[in-house]
């Protein structure tokens, strides 16, 4: 169940982290403060899962006050132990930091979106390997910097449960060489790091993750991972991906209007991969517009005096005669006949 859960989401406590990143970075609160998501009482709340498309557009934020690899070394820095909640004490409370590792990456839902995102851990040898993939679709630098983050938190939460600076053997990045690499060096404490690799990657000694973790309580392991279960299992996603679109769509419409492009840079994705979304759940943009535009109709006709041609103007008509066909194709009836029929009800 774990691996499945909540695909579009993430934890509150991840998205608190980026706003205080964002925070940091001198990204002006109200460019993010009406996110879905970002309300106190969602964002404050541990049960709580916020649409990835938020924590995306936090990422876009940051990534414009800052270079990716700078974004990289802030949120990491920023994600002290536990403040990601039981995934953190998963890493302490296994017998040795490989079982830590492994059961952080089944647990993978209680730090990101398994929707988009994959861990796993391969052994080779005397070396295992940690790879992270991000399917979601981002830009340039919010991948790389996402990508850089992930390879720095398992690596900072890993040197905790040793209670020692864990250097690994080498970093493999899917991302090109930056300018700069101070930032990386001190991320992950070797200057061993490899660019323009097809999967982000950071590797180890065995031994080193063979160790016994200091000061483990044997069956605590055992414990948090049944707790991870049940708060994985308990936690309220706030929308779902269609929930999320249409609020999006109300929100473009209100602003710089309803148009494709508009509602996809919203959701932080492209307007062919909304298209598509919208095709996996069953609709169209088209069939979505007309929603929209019959909801604003019948209320602009119920609850108003406007003229038709008002109303059409308002609603994204070309004129009141498209209107009014829309009209007498939603109902069998004319606008008129709708608004008389609205104030005999009333």
């Amino acid at each position: 169940m774990s691996s499945h859960t909540h695909p579009g989401t993430t934890p509150a406590a991840f998205t608190r982290i980026n706003a205080r990143a964002a925070d940091l970075l001198g990204v002006p609160k109200d460019r993010y403060a009406g996110l879905l998501g970002m309300d106190p009482t969602h964002l404050n709340g541990d049960k709580y899962r916020t649409p990835a498309p938020t924590n995306i557009r936090l990422w876009e934020l940051m990534v414009t006050k800052a270079p990716w690899t700078e974004v990289a070394q802030l949120m990491t820095e920023e994600s002290t132990f536990g403040h990601l909640g039981v995934w953190d004490y998963l890493f302490t409370s296994a017998p040795t930091p490989l079982e830590g590792l492994r059961d952080a990456t089944e647990f993978l839902a209680g730090v990101g979106d398994v929707g988009t995102e994959t861990m796993f851990v391969v052994q080779d040898g005397q070396e295992i390997t940690l790879s992270h993939v991000n399917a979601a679709d981002l830009s340039y630098e919010v991948a790389s910097a996402i990508r850089a983050y992930a390879l720095g938190l398992i690596r900072q939460r890993l040197s905790t449960a040793l209670r020692k600076e864990l250097v690994p053997i080498r970093v493999a990045l899917a991302a090109q060489a930056p300018r700069h690499h101070d930032a990386l060096y001190a991320l992950y404490g070797t200057r061993n790091i490899e660019f323009e690799r097809p999967v982000s990657s950071i590797t180890f000694h065995a031994a080193d993750l063979r160790d016994s973790t200091p000061h483990v309580q044997p069956g605590l392991s055992a414990v948090l991972r049944s707790h991870a279960e049940l708060t994985l299992a308990a936690a309220i996603p706030l929308h779902s991906w269609l929930d999320l679109f249409r609020t999006a769509l109300k929100g473009a419409a209100r602003a710089e209007g309803a148009t494709l492009a508009a509602t996809a840079s919203r959701l932080a994705i492209s307007p062919r991969t909304l298209q598509r979304r919208l095709d996996e759940h069953g609709t169209t943009w088209t069939a979505e517009i007309e929603t929209i535009r019959r909801a604003d109709v019948t209320q602009l006709l119920s609850a108003t005096d406007l003229p038709i041609d008002a109303i059409a103007e308002r609603s994204g008509y070309a004129d009141a005669r498209t209107l009014r066909r829309a009209v007498l194709r939603w109902t069998g009836h004319t606008p008129v006949a709708l608004r008389q029929q609205a104030e005999r009800v009333m």
